[in-house]
């Protein structure tokens, strides 16, 4: 822009402001002119140049001098001709001094006035139509552009939001003149705008797009702006709802307005639905160990809950203690947690489920049937088994009433706020929230979800009338009461309290829910002579009841009734003899072991032939008492690849006592596998077919009759125990909500795992493969053995081949077995630790960093794994015992357990293999000290030190086993001199 003031005249060129009236608001008298040519104002290359002037509030004379116009494209001749007559100059110019053509050549200087024709809204669009103008050469019409923006206010003009560089805030259309031709009637030309938003005033207005010609009149039209808002519409979700419940009958409800109301709100609608506890909470036993007890809280949940789940006798919800407050941190964590889980829960709902039908529900099926999953998989699964004996499954299993749901409850609000009354106490419901406009066609927006749970009632879950006994046995006692009738939420299990008069301890049982249902009460079983008294409490979702009032019984003495002499040392003597007879087959077998113990397997005869191939699976596997119909087998679901082949779920019928249908895995053979993968298939198999030990993967039976081959287990719900430590940590996308495990429930599966093993070493079988991904977890969250070798190609990074032999799991191996290829129940014991190194890190690679080859020496050289982070130093001293150098140094399983013991589950006394009567010593077995050995092989004391503090001893060496250890297997050489227990330092990779 170029702005030359001389002498009297004012140029201006290059301006690229829209108008410049401001500039000159001190110009009223220009008397001179420029000397060269005559101009006293002068206007040239004005791009954006579109008013001189605001005339009526300001007056300009030029008394000498002409004016110049020239390439001013959007300055029409309107402004040049009315600022001539007000400054006087009209007449002064001469004809091309004011350039027709490159003033206004891009501007509508109209003269004429557009009416519109037609105005119709919608809550999106507005359609326009106006009137038809033609220039006097029709020719001359270019267009009509259409100009329009949001408008809140009726106060905008032509030429708001326009700026130096040409942007504008109208958005501008231009439309096409319509057709003219001769057989068809002109129509008025038209626009849809489109994509407005709902409820929102815009202005418009529209100009005509026209050429000029060397004729000095001036044409065009232009409509008045006009102001139209579109239709209301529905508006958009209600934001932040938010739930408090303030009572077992209230629940209030409060949330913010939509963030596009799309109209007038006038109501808001609010629906509720009582919602049907989870399927799982009927069929879980949470009486097993392991299962924690569901602990559902109201919204919003207490500082610290006031329920104390099988807690003392004093427990009542009466009893409120003073708990400690929380800390910033700990409000921020349960304030996002709480946000995080309503969002989910949300979402949820809206994805998995459809919309539920109001239809009453069968009352004798738990809720999972009250609502349908969307169907994503139809045509991907319709190849699979149909599960045709699932029913049969239902069926056998006791399974509670559940009183049929009720319809969702409506009303209608006119606030962000609402108290729902009249509730169930202690249920879930989901509510759901809509802003209406009655104005807008479809009136309610889409629902907001939130879900909330009413406070519990204080007597709800206390039994109501009296227990009633039955002598069913001279030692037995069947206990009735009734199940509260509208208990918080749900009864999941009672507890009874039992002892005899005078008795310093009382018993306790812990009955499910099932099988209270089953036996319509409980039996008490094993009881002593004496008098006895019974108490018993129901606990629900919300915590325990009260106990009820003491009952009492009494048990005669049975013990000292007359017994018949003959009918006592008859069984005795004949026991007896078939002792004696054992022990001469034993001894027999000892002896002619040796002869044929490479022609035996551990279960069995072992098989050769010159051409493996010419054999058939029915020639080497012989079918047995395990063997099982297949049509008795029906596949559900694939669970994964494993070794042979690949891994179901699947329906066993009648394979299990009892039981009409049972869920188990199933294993199979690749339809590819050769012979000789059928046969190790079978026989690894047929290697469980002798264990019987709750914490080893029970084989169920074997198909071996036709194709393909199956194999049929134990269903492990929760997969091998390495998968599921992963999926427990905070940041695995598999995570299934629980937190990792605390240290009582690592020291649960350590006793477990050591359980089996001491199982499996009483049987004489050792492992050589233990490792977290060769155990498995239950449903109930028990940990097994796994099935021994099998799921080895699964997890084929964790096994090395050392010169051209076998796969080795070296991360897993201890020394002995890394050098010299022995492997025993020490070495299992090694493999031990590295499973409890496992869980303390959640599955974790062992020796991370390190090559196979790198590990291999590190171990043989005396090294062990590193203190994981956030281990206890309790496990980190087992693991060091387990990785003793000496084998003889490192503790039995049996002795592992021992340690443990006092921090198991109760149930482990019941089920496990340690407490068993097998796990009884035998009488015959002699103990020594075994001074030469342990001369031989140089040890730590610290070691022993360590060992003592754990196992609970003061002082003094340990024993040994009768017999001369390096009599068969050389350790003492290996450790070289060096103290026993030392840790070496981890080497690091090569960078190659």
């Amino acid at each position: 822009m170029r702005a030359d003031y001389k002498r009297g005249s004012l140029a201006i060129s290059f301006f690229s402001f829209l108008f410049f009236s401001f500039l000159f608001a001190f110009i009223f008298f220009m008397s001179f002119y420029s000397l060269s040519r005559n101009y006293s104002f002068y206007a040239l290359d004005n791009q954006n140049l579109r008013q001189l002037w605001d005339w009526s509030k300001h007056n300009l004379t030029i008394a000498r001098g002409k004016l110049f116009f020239y390439y001013n494209p959007k300055l029409c001749l309107s402004e040049i001709h009315k600022m001539e007559e007000i400054s006087g100059t009209k007449g002064r110019q001469e004809k091309n001094d004011i350039a027709l053509k490159t003033n206004g050549d891009q501007a509508s200087c109209e003269n004429e006035l557009l009416k519109f024709t037609k105005i119709k809204t919608s809550s999106d669009k507005i359609v326009l139509k106006w009137e038809a103008y033609w220039p006097l050469d029709f020719r001359d019409l270019l267009g009509f552009m259409v100009f329009y923006k949001e408008a809140p206010f009726r106060n905008v003009t032509e030429f708001d939001g326009q700026d130096v560089c040409g942007s504008n805030s109208w958005t501008v259309v231009d439309i096409e003149p319509p057709s003219r031709a001769s057989d068809a009637k002109i129509k008025d030309p038209g626009y849809l705008m489109r994509g407005l938003k709902a409820w929102t005033q815009y202005a418009i207005f529209v100009k005509t797009l026209v050429t000029h010609t060397d004729e000095q009149k001036i044409y065009g039209a232009k409509s008045e702006i006009i102001y139209i808002r579109t239709n209301a519409s529905v508006p958009s979700v209600p934001q932040d709802p938010f739930s408090v419940s303030n009572s077992s009958s209230q629940i209030i409800l409060k949330w913010k307005p939509p963030s596009h109301p799309n109209g007038n709100i006038t109501h808001y609608m609010i629906s509720w639905e009582q919602q049907s506890e989870d399927s799982e909470l009927y069929e879980l036993d949470y009486c097993l160990k392991g299962l924690k007890l569901p602990s559902w809280t109201w919204s919003p949940p207490l500082v610290e809950d006031n329920f104390k789940h099988n807690g003392t006798e004093g427990d009542k919800r009466s009893e409120n203690c003073c708990t400690c407050p929380k800390t910033d941190s700990q409000i921020k964590r349960d304030l996002e947690e709480s946000a995080f889980r309503k969002t989910f829960e949300n979402y949820l709902h809206n994805e998995v489920f459809v919309q539920r039908i109001s239809k009453g529900n069968d009352s004798t099926k738990p809720a999972e049937g009250s609502r349908r999953r969307r169907d994503l998989g139809r045509v991907a699964n319709s190849t699979m088994v149909a599960p045709t004996t699932l029913g049969l499954l239902n069926m056998s299993m006791t399974t509670p009433e559940v009183p049929e749901e009720p319809k969702p409850f409506q009303m209608m609000v006119f606030k962000e706020s609402v108290v729902i009354s009249n509730l169930q106490h202690f249920t879930g419901y989901r509510i759901e929230i809509q802003a209406c406009n009655r104005e807008a066609l479809t009136v309610c927006s889409v629902a907001a979800y939130v879900s909330a749970r009413t406070m519990p009632e204080v007597k709800a879950d206390d039994i109501v009338g009296p227990v009633t006994h039955v002598l069913i046995d001279k030692n037995a006692v069947h206990l009735k009461w009734q199940e509260p009738k509208e208990p918080n939420g749900l009864i999941i299990l009672y507890e009874i309290n039992y002892g005899r008069l005078g008795d310093s301890e009382e018993q306790r049982h812990c009955v499910s829910r099932r099988q209270f249902s089953s036996e319509q009460g409980y039996k008490l079983k094993g009881l002593q002579p004496g008098n006895f008294s019974v108490r018993i409490r129901a606990t629900s979702l919300a915590g325990n009841g009260s106990w009820t009032e003491p009952i009492y019984f009494y048990i005669s003495d049975y013990l000292n009734a007359p017994t018949n002499l003959v009918a006592i040392i008859v069984p005795i003597i004949f026991a007896v003899f078939l002792i004696i007879k054992s022990f001469m087959i034993n001894g027999a077998w000892s002896y002619f072991t040796p002869l044929f113990r490479q022609t035996e397997g551990p279960t069995g005869p072992l098989y050769a032939s010159s051409n493996p191939e010419y054999l058939s699976a029915s020639d080497v596997y012989i079918p047995d008492e395990w063997e099982v119909p297949r049509e008795k087998i029906v596949l559900l679901q694939e669970l994964g690849q494993g070794s042979f082949g690949m891994v179901y779920e699947g329906i066993a019928k009648d394979i299990v006592k009892g039981e009409a249908g049972t869920r188990v895995a199933v294993k199979t053979v690749n339809e590819s596998a050769s012979l000789r993968e059928r046969i190790e298939f079978l026989n690894e198999a047929s290697v469980m077919k002798g264990f019987s030990c709750h914490h080893v993967v029970r084989l169920l039976g074997v198909v071996s009759k036709g194709q393909p081959t199956l194999v049929v287990m134990e269903l492990m719900a929760h997969g091998d125990l390495k998968s599921y430590l992963r999926s427990l940590r905070p940041d695995a996308e598999n995570n299934p909500g629980r937190p990792p495990p605390t240290l009582q429930e690592m020291i649960q599966m350590a006793a477990e795992i050591a359980d089996g093993m001491a199982y499996l070493n009483a049987k004489k079988f050792v492992h050589r493969d233990l490792a977290a991904r060769n155990c498995m977890v239950a449903e109930d969250f028990t940990v097994k053995i796994g099935d021994f070798g099998m799921t080895r190609d699964i997890y084929e990074t964790d096994y090395y081949r050392k010169g051209g032999k076998g796969l080795l799991p070296v991360r897993w191996m201890a020394p002995e077995s890394l050098k010299d290829g022995v492997f025993t129940a020490y070495s299992d014991v090694w493999s031990f630790g590295v499973v409890l190194w496992e869980i303390s890190s959640l599955a974790e690679q062992p020796y991370q960093g390190l090559s196979n080859e790198q590990v291999l020496k590190f171990v043989m050289d005396g090294g062990c794994l590193e203190w994981p982070e956030n281990c206890a130093e309790r496990l980190h001293n087992l693991m060091q015992m387990c990785w003793q150098y000496n084998p003889k140094m490192r503790p039995s399983f049996i002795e592992i357990i021992e340690m443990l013991k006092e921090d198991l589950h109760l149930t482990f006394r019941e089920v496990s293999f340690f407490y068993s009567e097998e796990n009884k010593p035998p009488e015959t077995e002699e103990y020594e000290l075994d001074f030469e050995n342990m001369e031989s092989i140089p040890l730590d004391p610290a070691s022993y030190t360590q060992r003592d503090e754990i196992l609970g001893r003061d002082n003094g060496p340990s024993l040994g086993f009768k017999g001369n250890y390096e009599e068969h297997i050389p350790y003492t050489h290996m450790n070289g001199g060096k103290k026993n227990g030392r840790i070496l330092s981890m080497p690091h990779s090569s960078p190659s």
